[in-house]
């Protein structure tokens, strides 16, 4: 058994990158659309929040610099607001540059840590987002053609694009007629219910200004693309509104319920990517090193890091304990071709090294090849 310790677990996230990064490794051919969108998105989400009353997180921008050399507005921010944990991205005005970040801490310990950076904090930006003191419900989800669908856990929102979780989160579709959820939750229903609301745009001109401004698109009245919200004591805030994603996520539909197989399935999971393969199991460990990792083998493992990608793309299958269908790691096997199973549970510990397996990742299965 790969056993995560809490140390290893926290290591690990300490280590996780944003997607735009998976991206660049695995040479994805949208990698510097999707960059840019990333890096607009606190704009996108300002504009959004004017055009509809989306609501959203609060963030700060400075110029990087104002934490070196000081200003009226970043001096005020930082009397107010030292103590106060938050998130800091260092954003690039040329977009060569490398993006930098770091959570968690306090304004204070954010700043001091951005001047540690070996970078010409001249061609950078500095933005706050504060971090809510506490975390209900988080979402991570997908409006397209076929509905609002995706998956909402209670906690924050780092365990469902991560995919590090001991519960497995609730996956929802709704399809602009009723809703369906893979458990009964009252709670998470009536959450999801308020999302939906804040996302519906029946007025036409509205709909034409969010179409001229952010080259936004509905269906149903529904704004479209790809999202992520909090949920906590102080508000709901949706944190991501991409495009790009959406896109990409355009012709996705996830099923609630999976048909039952004719034959037992030894593993039942969810379909981070869609597709069927049979291989031989390789059980890697959280770091995903692996020299002896063989072209065609099924990659086994509690989660998928970027320690991983190299093992990836040389996979013909990926199957995890933990992870959702739109985890980041789940995103990046889809745009690899690769067939991935996630939230099995208990690959790690039911597959063997050498098993060999078929795998139907669009039902959701894993069945010991005979």
């Amino acid at each position: 058994m790969l056993a995560m310790a809490d140390e290893q677990l926290a290591d690990l996230l300490k280590t996780q990158i944003p997607l735009t990064e998976w991206m660049e490794d695995i040479k994805h051919r949208d990698v510097e659309l999707i960059r840019r969108e990333d890096k607009n998105k606190h704009q996108r989400l300002g504009e959004l929040h004017a055009l509809i009353e989306l609501p959203i997180e609060g963030a700060v921008q400075f110029e990087a610099l104002d934490l070196v050399n000081g200003s009226p507005e970043f001096d005020l921010y930082m009397s107010q607001y030292s103590d106060q944990p938050c998130s800091l991205r260092l954003l690039p005005k040329d977009d060569k540059l490398p993006r930098l970040r770091i959570r968690g801490k306090s304004v204070v310990d954010a700043s001091n840590w951005a001047k540690q950076q070996d970078v010409q904090l001249a061609n950078y930006r500095a933005n706050f987002v504060p971090h809510p003191p506490d975390y209900s419900w988080s979402t991570i989800f997908v409006v397209n053609r076929h509905g609002i669908q995706g998956e909402i856990i209670f906690g924050g929102h780092h365990l469902l694009t991560q995919g590090f979780h001991d519960q497995q989160p609730i996956l929802f579709k709704y399809d602009y007629k009723s809703w369906q959820l893979s458990e009964d939750n009252p709670d998470a229903l009536a959450h999801l219910q308020k999302l939906a609301a804040h996302l519906q745009v029946s007025d036409k001109t509205s709909q034409k200004k969010v179409g001229e401004k952010l080259e936004g698109w509905f269906h149903h009245n529904y704004l479209a693309g790809y999202f992520e919200s909090t949920d906590s004591s102080v508000g709901t805030w949706f944190i991501d509104y991409n495009r790009i994603l959406g896109r990409m996520f355009e012709d996705v539909d996830v099923p609630i319920r999976r048909k039952k197989s004719a034959l037992t399935p030894l593993l039942t999971g969810r379909a981070g990517s869609n597709g069927q393969a049979e291989g031989e199991i390789r059980i890697i460990s959280a770091l995903g090193i692996d020299e002896d990792f063989q072209p065609g083998q099924i990659l086994v493992c509690e989660m998928t890091t970027p320690n991983h990608v190299p093992l990836m793309k040389k996979a013909a299958a990926i199957i995890t304990d933990q992870g959702g269908i739109l985890c980041h790691a789940a995103i990046v096997a889809r745009e690899l071709g690769i067939p991935c199973i996630v939230g099995t549970g208990s690959a790690t510990t039911s597959l063997n090294n050498g098993d060999r397996v078929i795998i139907d990742a669009t039902a959701g299965t894993v069945l010991l090849q005979p």
